[in-house]
């Protein structure tokens, strides 16, 4: 794990000005960042395995200040899909939240698509990035799932890290499994079974409501943790959802490639009708677009995308 003076200088700007929230919902503790205009629709994000809500930070710069607002959580401590989808829908009342657009990642993906199955109407729209459709291959993984919350700390942290990647990896995607470290190294024993918990528990996500239409797949093309056959069968699945590939980017594109994320969260949120509030955007001085970014993306990669974005705009 660094230390808190190696943290990078744009997470650093970006504590310094986002608040973080934490609130208790009957019995879950929720901490979340909410930032952006409040009278427009929040793009939600849900970490995987490895994430807390920081690990969007990057999304929640670059987006507020183009007039959009992002809410990004930790998972709770629950122990089954049931629980989750109780208590996620507890806390969007509890922040005066009845409509979403869902951002998921990993087991993130896998639980927005469980909640936009069980409450239908609540859910607008998806964007499922390195996700699966059932956890059969994790649980069957983990067959010692039954005694995860007697495992010792160290043990769990080990068991987490062995599912990502290990280099060599090129120098941005390097800086975001560092940062990723850092933030697994923060949750305790009980965050840490809990949501293996979550991962293990044999489920499968079933039909959605949702049309394909309001569903972007955004998923990486080189290594990551969730195999190319469970990422296969969410295309199947979603057969007229939006397909975003990035070259490269890890486990975590958020970190390692934000600039491209950003572009196509907002080509997303513009296709399924969410209209950004420019005039009160809470934003930061100076840092009007994806500036937040610690590297440069391919050029043609970039404008292709913008080129996308102004024409959806115009």
């Amino acid at each position: 794990m660094k230390g808190a003076n190696s943290a990078p200088g744009d997470y650093v700007y970006f504590r310094s000005q986002v608040p973080l929230h934490k609130i208790s919902v009957g019995s879950r503790q929720w901490r979340y960042y909410d930032f952006g205009p409040k009278s427009v629709p929040p793009l939600v994000c849900i970490p995987g395995l490895a994430g807390t809500a920081d690990i969007y930070y990057k999304q929640i710069l670059s987006l507020s200040v183009k007039g959009y607002r992002v809410v990004s959580v930790d998972i709770p401590r629950v122990w089954n899909h049931h629980e989750w989808m109780q208590a996620f829908e507890k806390f969007l009342d509890a922040i005066n939240v009845h409509h979403v657009h869902l951002y998921g990642t990993s087991l993130g993906g896998f639980l927005a698509q469980i909640f936009a199955q069980l409450r239908p109407r609540r859910v607008k729209s998806l964007v499922l990035s390195n996700s699966f459709l059932d956890s059969k291959s994790f649980s069957a993984a983990m067959p010692w799932s039954p005694f995860v919350s007697w495992t010792p700390s160290f043990l769990l942290k080990r068991y987490v890290l062995s599912g990502i990647h290990d280099g060599p990896h090129e120098p941005f995607i390097a800086d975001s499994v560092d940062f990723v470290v850092g933030q697994i190294e923060s949750l305790s024993r009980e965050d840490l079974s809990s949501r293996l918990m979550l991962n293990a528990e044999p489920a499968s996500v079933g039909s959605l409501l949702l049309s394909d239409s309001a569903i972007t797949l955004m998923d990486t093309n080189d290594c990551c943790a969730v195999p190319q056959m469970l990422k296969d069968q969410v295309y199947e699945r979603y057969p007229g959802a939006k397909r975003a590939f990035l070259k490269s980017g890890g486990d975590f594109p958020f970190l390692s490639r934000p600039d491209e994320v950003n572009l196509y969260l907002q080509l997303h949120l513009r296709r399924v009708g969410v209209k950004p509030k420019l005039d009160s955007a809470q934003g930061t001085s100076g840092q009007t677009r994806d500036e937040s970014s610690s590297h440069s993306i391919e050029g043609a990669g970039l404008t292709s995308l913008q080129e996308e974005l102004d024409q959806t705009l115009g």
